[in-house]
């Protein structure tokens, strides 16, 4: 039996049509292949915003756990002051220290328990590393000084103990990166530079 032209063209539509139907069909489940199954998939990362980081690190860590003993310190030194001396402004000299320094003890010791952190380094606080601490030697000899005498070593002592803070809030600021931190260690700067600076003029320097 023969096709005319017309019968022809039609057969060839629908050949064409169920051509592209089934392919179509084919790449529909092509993804439930297992060939298909196994290809690795490429996902895209975002990265997790800088504000959703505990933004502290082991400088601020360091920085708090020095400087607590750092400010103890200072506070045995300043507790020394009313019994041994009647000079002015080696009393408020004193008193100042009193009144800043304790609270920043606080501020400092309830941060590193906020982070899980000691509040001692361990081993105990590494004095020898901390700039300006003075030793057990240092101490007695305070300690037993009484009026001018104590005045001057007093205020000797103390100018080297706050130049040791200034030396740790400098390195804070250098490599800190918590915002607390970093705001307590330039208000130390500048409260212990301008106390160093008071306590040289009395020393006649």
């Amino acid at each position: 039996m023969s096709f005319n032209h017309k019968s022809l063209r039609a057969a060839l539509l629908i050949s064409a049509t169920a051509a592209t139907l089934f392919a179509a069909g084919c790449g529909s489940d092509d993804s439930t292949h297992p060939r298909h199954a196994s290809t690795p998939t490429t996902v895209t990362t975002t990265s997790v915003p800088a504000s959703s980081v505990a933004q502290h690190n082991s400088a601020d860590v360091m920085f708090n756990q020095m400087m607590i003993p750092h400010h103890s310190q200072a506070l045995e030194m300043a507790a020394l002051v009313d019994s041994r001396t009647t000079t002015p402004a080696v009393r408020q000299l004193a008193a100042s220290i009193r009144t800043a320094q304790q609270p920043e003890i606080d501020q400092m010791t309830a941060r590193l328990k906020a982070w899980g952190q000691p509040t001692e380094m361990s081993g105990g606080h590494g004095g020898h590393r901390m700039s300006g601490m003075m030793s057990d030697a240092d101490m007695t000899e305070l300690t037993a000084a009484r009026g001018t005498e104590f005045d001057r070593k007093w205020l000797s002592m103390m100018v080297r103990h706050h130049e040791g803070a200034v030396a740790m809030a400098d390195a804070e600021l250098t490599d800190g990166v918590d915002a607390g931190s970093r705001t307590l260690a330039a208000a130390i700067k500048t409260a212990q530079l301008a106390e160093i600076a008071r306590m040289n003029t009395l020393l006649g320097k």
